[in-house]
């Protein structure tokens, strides 16, 4: 089977669809489950950090039981377990109960990105990476984008609460095609000879030696490069949590749309963060052939370009039309994105096949404990101060970011030379 590798990472999209649908189905349900609940906008903070704490405190763990028992099974069982979670939300009758539906949501969702990040470095060589972690991390926005509508649908044709059940129902679905078509490259019979010396053979030395050894992960944590993500991870999540759980209040609250005026426009960020996505994984070969740089330093250029267009989204508070406003969300969709599947290429580059989603994992847990800081006082400011100076706030963050992994990100491995040993494929052509 022809490009077996771009199914695969086809999959792991459609996995982040789902793992974004469900996070993001609070904050498009949140002013009509407000209301019902009689939920403050502090108290929405608190479910808003609750899923965050915990989705930080779990990532380290879920990429080690991933490192440990493979991307297929730990995949799968973290898949089923976040989607009975999201559904479960659906039975919540006050703000505590909601936060703690969320904060298991948080545990289980925890493998996603880790998942992800692994399944590319099986499945293909250095130079496609970046470009597949950008189709796979696509799946985080299409999720994003497509709750607006499918919760709204869900409110007007019955309740919020069953907005919570379509989507747990579709993660179950997600999990069954998982256990059914994933495999890893060794087990893959439908993958060629060709195909698999073609990975193999652009692969770093670390990814294709089978007996390649695991840091553990106070090695790991204690290293430059390690810090060289997780600040920048620290710095650059509580941009990509505040559009995801407060865009929908923005709008409602500060220029004052209509329930149907927010599933009209609030996927649009969400629209551009998926070419933020796919563009980025192609930025970085692209400023690799016409810039003349390394591959590594094509990921650094990379970063530096989300984080200055991270600038669009802290002038929000210059402008007094409400679609300018959504613009330059827009913007800021594209810039996180962008960024953000620039540093899990730079994570995939320092770190090897049996400790990169460890690694991920606990970058990610960096990345979503600020998250969870900023919005405990994003949830108190806001009310103060409004939301154009926190916008300002998040844009220094990333651009802080930026300056930290050219500074302290280093290129320690090396890809393989091509295996001395003749292909197999070559070999006949060469016999014949």
């Amino acid at each position: 089977m022809k490009g077996i590798r771009w199914w695969m990472v086809g999959l792991v999209t459609a996995g982040l669809i789902v793992n974004y649908l469900a996070r993001n189905t609070l904050s498009v349900a949140a002013p009509t489950m407000m209301k019902d609940l009689n939920i403050s906008t502090e108290q929405y903070s608190h479910i808003v950090v609750a899923w965050q704490v915990c989705y930080a405190l779990m990532q380290p763990i879920a990429g080690y039981i991933l490192d440990a028992i493979g991307t297929k099974m730990g995949f799968a069982i973290f898949a089923l377990a976040w989607s009975l979670a999201c559904a479960a939300a659906a039975m919540a009758t006050s703000w505590q109960g909601l936060a703690v539906f969320r904060g298991m949501l948080g545990i289980t969702e925890a493998a996603g990105i880790p998942a992800g990040v692994k399944a590319t470095t099986e499945w293909f060589p250095a130079k496609e990476r970046s470009v597949a972690i950008g189709w796979f991390n696509i799946g985080s926005s299409i999720g994003a984008l497509l709750a607006p509508p499918l919760v709204v649908w869900a409110i007007m044709h019955g309740s919020w609460e069953w907005g919570f059940l379509i989507v747990g129902g579709l993660g179950i679905a997600w999990t069954f095609l998982w256990m059914l078509f994933y495999k890893h490259p060794r087990d893959q019979k439908r993958l060629s000879d060709e195909e698999r010396d073609y990975i193999v053979s652009g692969q770093e030395a670390q990814y294709s030696d089978p007996n390649a050894k695991k840091r553990r992960w106070t090695e790991i944590i204690t290293s430059r490069n390690f810090w060289a993500i997780g600040i920048p991870r620290i710095l650059s999540e509580p941009a990509w949590q505040t559009f995801n759980a407060w865009i929908p209040l923005y709008m409602m609250t500060e220029r004052h749309m209509n329930l149907k005026e927010i599933a009209l426009f609030a996927w649009l960020p969400f629209l551009a963060a998926d070419i933020g996505c796919v563009l980025g994984g192609y930025l970085s070969p692209l400023y690799h052939k016409y810039c003349k740089v390394s591959l590594f330093t094509s990921r650094k250029m990379v970063v530096v370009t989300g984080a200055l267009f991270m600038i669009g989204p802290a002038c929000i508070g210059l402008v007094e039309s409400p679609y300018t406003a959504i613009a330059l969300l827009c913007v800021g969709g594209f810039a996180h994105q962008t960024l953000s599947g620039a540093l899990y290429s730079v994570t995939s580059d320092m770190f090897g096949k049996n400790e990169v989603a460890t690694t991920t994992g606990m970058g990610g847990m960096m990345g979503y404990l600020g998250a969870a800081a900023f919005t405990a006082v994003f949830g108190v400011l806001v009310t103060k101060v409004g939301y154009s100076p926190l916008f300002v706030v998040l844009a220094v963050f990333d651009l802080v970011g930026a300056v930290v992994v050219c500074v302290l990100a280093t290129d320690r491995n090396r890809v393989a030379e091509p295996p001395a040993v003749t292909p197999p494929l070559q070999a006949a052509r060469n016999g014949a």
